[in-house]
């Protein structure tokens, strides 16, 4: 979904505190993602810039399609109740961002259903 309809979703996101988790995540094709944390609904999301496009197979795996978009695209990754217990699920996720396909480190650490 685009950044618009997330927050349009639930109100409580646009009003809540965010903390980013950087913005150099990469996949497999070098496209790239910012990854944020709301507090109030506890959504881990990625934010792919607008040159990519998410799409969603029958497995529930996230793959990027060849397809521009217009606006920034939203997929909630996981939830956490708090900034704290997401600090130690992330531990290391400063230097893991930096590796060649680094969104493998983070969906080992929120594996997809």
């Amino acid at each position: 979904m685009d950044i618009e309809a997330f927050y349009e979703q639930n109100e409580a996101r646009r009003e809540s505190l965010e903390f980013e988790f950087g913005n150099e995540w990469t996949d497999a094709l070098d496209n790239e993602y910012e990854l944020s944390w709301v507090e109030a609904t506890g959504e881990l999301y990625l934010m792919v810039e607008p040159e990519a496009i998410i799409n969603e197979d029958a497995f529930g795996d996230f793959a990027v399609g060849e397809e521009a978009i217009t606006d920034l695209t939203v997929v909630v990754i996981g939830k956490v109740p708090s900034l704290a217990a997401l600090e130690d699920r992330l531990e290391g996720w400063e230097q893991a961002m930096l590796d060649e396909n680094s969104l493998a480190w983070l969906y080992e650490r929120f594996p997809q259903k």
